[in-house]
């Protein structure tokens, strides 16, 4: 969990958040939204909006009345508590990427995912020092039937992690089978409804829309306290205007229907605004996260999230590049930082991602990875004090001197982060000219190879498996 400690950029005036907000309401109120579910129509209804056939109308009073029962922050809690994190504040809260159907390395190629690169990946995620959140669709195993697919992807979080968990959105059945799993992880036979345990992620249907699926999935979330990204992925120029204050329009009437269903069901259900929205590219047709343009949706959304005062997520180490080459690079720098400096309390995507959402690459994982450590070094800031100041050191040495041989020196030369995969030696033969790709691949097997679980209590480890069978 990356502590922040300088203030969040705003890319938005006041006044055109303000402008946004009454677009928003207005829309609300007079377009309304589709929601394709009956329980959350009724729902809705029985808590003041109007509906008519499968439309829900929100007015400004109801939208201001349940989201200000949105916590600010909420503790996600792990099976170790010194995982535990909290989202919202200044704290960035990283997990991986996520839907993924291939997977990628620099000596096999790009194939499709399947279960032991699940595993892979969840002990990658594990095994970091920077990756606070996993499981979830951390990559789609097309080798497990669709019925225990949720079920094996959070029984290898349990196994292979003690760090917090994403559970499923797909639906009440698969929603609650990871509450269920989740509570035995700690212990408990019955679903643990005070405290979340897992986080999910609810998607929009863009535009004006939610689906059975996702409904019926936010709902049991909310029933049973546990918590939900809400997330709009608008493309602007085809699911959404082609403007980024259009999109972001559309993203914040979509996004705040689902906040207020969380709060209608049980006030207080932790909830966070959610963003992958960005541009289309009108030369291919495919959506484009390593643009400028994504990163002012980025820093907007977190924007928008402290003006209603709920956690944000948005960003990560997205790119659009195909491999892992000098653009991947840059592209996931840019948008990483971009999300930390601009206050993003989740983010997700944040190691492996190639080709938009589509592949996750070993490699990239862990350049990735460097990226994530980078970025918490330079989030800490500057420690400024009388030892730090060094008067009396600099006084003491002088014109001309140097301070390699100095007691401060030696008492201080570890606080700067020493890189994982980065090169920084001097050129000597070309046996020195490793890419950082070649050395990522090395580093990837490594941690594979060497990866130690956790301890699981065998109790509770048979009870997940017995309940995974059952399925």
């Amino acid at each position: 969990m990356i502590e922040r400690n300088f203030l969040a950029q705003d890319v938005l005036t006041a006044e055109d958040v303000e402008m946004i907000h009454e677009a928003s309401m207005e829309l609300l109120e007079e377009t309304g939204i589709e929601i394709l579910h009956e329980e959350a129509r009724e729902i809705f209804a029985e808590n003041g909006a109007r509906v008519e056939g499968e439309k829900v109308y929100l007015s400004r009073e109801l939208v201001e009345e349940y989201v200000e029962k949105a916590p600010g922050s909420f503790t996600l809690h792990a099976r170790n508590p010194e995982n535990n994190v909290t989202v919202g504040g200044n704290n960035s809260v990283t997990a991986p990427g996520y839907g993924s159907p291939y997977v990628t390395d620099i000596e096999n190629g790009r194939r499709d995912s399947v279960y032991e690169d699940y595993i892979n990946f969840t002990k990658l995620a594990a095994a970091s020092d920077h990756v606070d959140v996993l499981g979830g669709v951390l990559v789609e195993p097309k080798d497990i039937a669709d019925e225990k697919r949720h079920a094996k992807m959070l029984y290898a979080g349990a196994k292979y992690s003690d760090k917090c968990l994403m559970g499923s959105a797909l639906g009440k059945k698969k929603a609650r089978d990871c509450f269920k799993m989740a509570s035995m992880l700690f212990g408990e036979d019955e679903i643990i409804d005070d405290r979340a345990l897992v986080i999910s992620l609810i998607s929009t249907t863009s535009p004006l829309k939610y689906d059975d699926r996702m409904l019926a999935s936010l709902i049991e979330h909310a029933k049973y306290n546990q918590a939900v990204i809400i997330a709009s992925l608008i493309m602007s120029g085809s699911t959404g205007p082609m403007s980024v204050a259009g999109t972001l329009t559309l993203q914040n009437v979509e996004v705040l229907a689902g906040i207020v269903l969380t709060q209608m069901i049980n006030p207080g259900a932790p909830v966070v605004y959610g963003s992958a929205s960005t541009i289309t590219d009108m030369q291919t047709a495919n959506l484009t996260v390593g643009s400028p343009a994504y990163v002012k949706f980025v820093g907007a959304t977190a924007q928008l999230a402290r003006y209603y005062d709920v956690p944000s997520r948005a960003g990560g180490s997205t790119t659009d590049s195909l491999m892992v080459d000098s653009q991947a690079g840059y592209e996931s720098m840019m948008n990483f930082m971009t999300a930390t400096n601009h206050g993003v309390n989740f983010i997700l995507h944040s190691a492996g991602l190639l080709e938009n959402y589509m592949t996750m690459s070993y490699e990239k994982f862990i350049i990735d990875d460097e990226i994530l450590g980078m970025v918490d070094s330079y989030q800490q800031g500057i420690e400024v004090n009388e030892d730090t100041v060094a008067k009396e050191l600099i006084a003491k040495v002088g014109p001309g001197g140097h301070y390699l041989a100095e007691a401060h020196t030696m008492q201080h030369m570890r606080d700067f982060r020493t890189p994982t995969i980065s090169q920084r030696a001097t050129y000597t033969s070309e046996e020195d000219l490793v890419s950082t790709v070649e050395s990522a691949n090395q580093k990837w097997k490594d941690i594979i190879a060497d990866f130690e679980a956790p301890e699981l209590d065998p109790e509770i480890d048979k009870k997940l498996v017995d309940y995974m069978e059952n399925l």
